[in-house]
C-alpha cells in the first residue's frame, strides 16, 4: 500500500510551507508564511488522489 504523506511533506517544505500545528486525530497544519495559504495532511495519506488535492491547494503542481 503506497503511503504519499512523506512525499507530499517534501514538496510542500521545498515550496516555503511551515509546520503550524497538529489538527485532530492524523491530521497536521502546514501554512506558507509569504503567501498564508494553509492546508492540512492526513499522516495516512494512501491516496495519490488526495495528496495531488493537497498540493493543488497549496497552489504547487501535482507531481505525484
Amino acid at each position: 500500500m503506497a503511503d504519499y504523506y512523506r512525499d507530499v511533506i517534501r514538496l510542500l517544505r521545498d515550496a516555503g510551507f511551515e509546520f503550524r500545528r497538529q489538527g485532530r486525530g492524523d491530521h497536521e497544519m502546514w501554512w506558507h508564511p509569504k503567501t498564508g495559504i494553509s492546508v492540512v495532511v492526513d499522516r495516512k495519506l494512501r491516496s495519490r488522489f488526495t495528496a495531488n488535492g493537497i498540493l493543488k491547494e497549496a497552489g504547487l503542481p501535482k507531481s505525484l
